[in-house]
């Protein structure tokens, strides 16, 4: 079992800048893929981008140019920072957890998520 803590979340102004953080604990597998995806009220849960373990990133078009995906192996951390932000980034932002397998597992974990809101 992993757990996934986030944070960083919160208000900001069209324009702005927000850095979410997320810190696994339990049975952290290596190589994995760590990462966030967001959910806006009403909408299918979303990539918003991804990171493997040595740093293949994926990320989702929307998002390409603004945001970007970090992680911190040492420390079992994802980051997202996220800059220019604009009203439809608003949602809840969920960490993502994977080991890499083969097969792939069906299963990731995930995170209870933190609420981004972006409004002037």
């Amino acid at each position: 079992q992993v757990q996934l803590v986030e944070s960083g979340g919160g208000l900001a102004q069209p324009g702005g800048s927000l850095r979410l953080s997320c810190a696994a604990s339990g049975s952290v597998l290596s190589p994995n893929v760590m990462g966030w995806y967001r959910q806006v009220a009403g909408k299918a849960r979303e990539l918003v981008a991804t990171s493997t373990t040595r740093a293949s990133i994926r990320y989702a078009e929307f998002v390409k140019g603004r945001f970007t995906v970090s992680r911190d192996n040492a420390r079992k951390m994802v980051f997202l920072q996220m800059n220019n932000l604009e009203p439809e980034d608003t949602a809840v932002y969920y960490c993502y957890y994977n080991p890499i397998t083969i097969p792939p597992t069906t299963t990731p974990d995930w995170g209870q998520g933190t609420q981004v809101t972006v409004s002037s």
